[in-house]
């Protein structure tokens, strides 16, 4: 199999060929470049000007400006001209939906051109035709005519172009052909790659971004892999998770569906999108791009020219034959089912209490119990911890019926002498963990579950004690690694397990040492979420070092605010992380999920405040997928795969969505809010909030 980067077991980038944005460079040996958009409306030269400096000034290094008419195209000379007179010169990039003529007005002026290859030429009607190969082909030639003479515009003034594909709006040609699939998105970008090409025109960056960090990822690497076997190289690749959202939640999505391309040296450009003030997503940027090496770039190439990448690894590089998985698609890592762990089982969530004092009933709030005292009962939220890890910390009190204890083999020992009495009990409750030679020397072990650590070391060699461990039914395998680059080096030792048809469970141990709270979000969704992505991991505990943990309260803030779900311990913090790391990946959902664009100049209501409106009155909706759409451009295309949609359409008018069915036009916004509620009943999504936990 042909892979999409040179070394899946260590961190290497992928050669891009470089590509010149005004005086900056992007793709080759260039650092990975840093870029967010405007929010402002483009028309009001002065506010975008005041806040494409902001976003500068926090590190951006280029900045896109939405142009959905001519005549934002046209200002966009005002704005530049701005700009250039208080002494900011860096790139712009002019931001093309449907209009075509725009986009040749802002290729003379700006240093760079983004277009949607789903609706430059096409329009979407959410039609499905079947075309004959003669008729695709009249398309291919009516998509060539509209779009080469920006092609030339483009190659006369110097001007480089994102060809920009988003999952949520592919064209009704592309969808008829190859579906609503990764697949699509990459045919949707190389028509258009293709018609530059035949200018000799090279001077081009591609994305491939979805509300969906999997999908992305899988046509990022299915892009790669086709640019390579067409043309023998990769030009530079714009990442980025489209509609994220805010928060912690914002922040996780893109951490995982970026982070985990990035981790594999893939990326040379950036933006996180955040339903947020622009200049907040470079922090955000700047703690995913810190993460990797990046080398002083050679002296630039000619223009237009670059390198050519090197051919892709063909295997693990290791002697194993390549990988045990498609990485196209997703698939999980088949397991046996240790009590509800692995097989068919959602992965479980471990919290790490190990780092308390003492443990006691309130403690474990935390992680989503709650003990009433008056009553004798406890209260479970959706976000409750399957296990909790207490290490060498005794439990001194009943437990909820739901919850599980890791301890380590002394601490578990003395925990069922002292209950001896109701040993059954506490023998289907506590479970003990251990490294791989304590457990094949151990005389004392669970008869059911026992949790055994395989650390992922650099040499790649397996444990010497994996005989003992291999296919044991009661054996789940916790695996971490120290190593710089922690996913090749877990993504390797599980691939090595596999080809010696090693089946058991596998728990994602991943821990931080970092400070802040955004550090530490970007660490857990780069180390934990790429492996998911990937289909390995049946569970997943995180931790922070001992540094780490004694200075949470310290930075536990985001893009110096409060952290949003009003994490007052480090242990409510991890808890909240894992279940939203699940949530992004896909692979286990246990709250509301909200596909919400960060806003731009064509956004027709203000939409962090209505974010935070929605996000008030439905996130108690477990597992229903809400679209928050600042205009059409955004609207039933972009939010793909969502539930329900509440879409700008005028101003003040939000239109409703089922689905990509209309269901209501031109809502007034003082009642959308509401009237958004009454589709959700109506369509039997809607809920009382009686409250976010029940009894136990």
């Amino acid at each position: 199999m042909q892979y999409y980067t040179e070394s899946l077991t260590s961190y290497k980038r992928l050669k891009t060929r470089p590509v010149r944005i005004g005086d900056l460079w992007i793709g080759g040996h260039h650092p990975i470049r840093v870029q967010t958009m405007t929010t402002t409306d483009t028309m009001d030269t002065l506010a975008t000007v005041e806040q494409t400096i902001r976003c500068i000034e926090a590190g951006a290094e280029l900045v896109r400006i939405t142009a959905p008419s001519k005549k934002e195209a046209e200002n966009l000379k005002a704005i530049r001209d701005e700009l250039h007179r208080r002494g900011y010169n860096t790139p712009l990039v002019a931001d093309i939906h449907f209009t075509p003529n725009a986009a040749e007005i802002a290729a003379r002026i700006v240093e760079k051109v983004r277009v949607n290859p789903g609706n430059y030429v096409d329009k979407k009607k959410f039609e499905t035709i079947d075309y004959t190969d003669a008729e695709y082909a009249t398309e291919i030639d009516r998509i060539r005519e509209r779009f080469t003479p920006l092609v030339r515009i483009c190659k006369e003034h110097g001007t480089a172009m994102r060809i920009g594909t988003n999952h949520g709006s592919l064209s009704d040609r592309i969808m008829s052909r190859y579906g609503d699939t990764p697949m699509g998105m990459v045919e949707s970008a190389m028509e258009f790659l293709r018609i530059a090409r035949a200018e000799d025109y090279h001077q081009v960056v591609l994305s491939m971004k979805s509300s969906n960090p999997q999908v992305m990822v899988q046509a990022y690497r299915l892009l790669i892999r086709q640019m390579q076997e067409e043309f023998g190289e990769c030009y530079p690749l714009h990442l980025g998770v489209t509609e994220a959202g805010d928060g912690e939640e914002g922040r996780i999505k893109s951490a995982i569906g970026i982070g985990t391309l990035l981790e594999d040296g893939i990326g040379d450009t950036i933006r996180v999108s955040l339903t947020e003030d622009p200049e907040l997503e470079i922090p955000v940027c700047k703690d995913l791009v810190k993460r990797y090496t990046v080398q002083e770039p050679p002296p630039a190439p000619p223009e237009g020219r670059g390198e050519a990448s090197l051919p892709l690894g063909k295997g693990l590089g290791d002697g194993s034959g390549g990988l045990t998985y498609d990485p196209y698609s997703y698939k999980r890592r088949a397991s046996f089912a240790v009590t509800h762990i692995g097989g068919h089982n959602v992965p479980v969530v471990i919290a790490d209490l190990s780092k308390l004092a003492a443990i006691a009933p309130a403690d474990l709030r935390h992680v989503g119990y709650s003990y009433n005292e008056a009553t004798d009962k406890w209260a479970i939220a959706d976000t409750a911890a399957d296990f909790i890890f207490t290490g060498h910390l005794p439990i001194g009190f009943a437990l909820p019926g739901t919850l599980r204890v890791i301890q380590y083999p002394a601490t578990w020992e003395q925990t069922i002498e002292q209950h001896a009495i109701e040993a059954e009990d506490v023998l289907e409750k506590y479970f003990p963990i251990f490294d791989d030679a304590g457990f094949a020397s151990a005389m004392a072990k669970s008869a059911t579950l026992n949790f055994v650590m395989l650390d992922a070391h650099n040499d790649g060699e397996l444990s010497p004690h994996l005989e003992a461990i291999a296919n044991d039914p009661s054996v789940v395998l916790c695996v971490s690694s120290t190593n710089k680059n922690a996913v090749q080096s877990v993504r390797r030792l599980v691939v090595d397990l596999d080809l010696k048809g090693v089946r058991n469970p596998v728990v994602l141990i991943t821990d931080s040492n970092w400070q802040t709270a955004d550090e530490h979000l970007v660490h857990f969704g780069v180390e934990a979420g790429a492996l998911l992505l990937d289909g390995i991991g049946d569970g997943i505990c995180l931790g922070m070092s001992a540094a780490s943990y004694a200075v949470f309260d310290q930075y536990n803030t985001l893009s110096g605010r409060r952290y949003t779900t009003g994490a007052d311990s480090a242990e409510r913090f991890l808890n909240h992380t894992a279940f939203s790391i699940l949530q992004a990946t896909r692979t286990r959902i246990s709250k509301t999920e909200y596909i919400s664009c960060p806003s731009c100049g064509r956004t027709l209501f203000d939409l962090q405040e209505t974010t935070a409106k929605i996000r008030a009155v439905t996130n108690h909706l477990k597992g229903v997928k809400i679209a928050i759409m600042g205009c059409i451009v955004n609207g039933p295309g972009e939010m793909a795969d969502a539930d329900f949609g509440y879409v700008g359409s005028g101003p003040g008018k939000i239109t409703l969505y089922q689905g990509r069915e209309v269901v209501k036009r031109n809502v007034p916004s003082e009642v959308a809010v509401e009237e958004l509620i009454n589709l959700l009943k109506e369509a039997g999504a809607w809920v009382e909030p009686a409250g976010v936990m029940s009894d136990v």
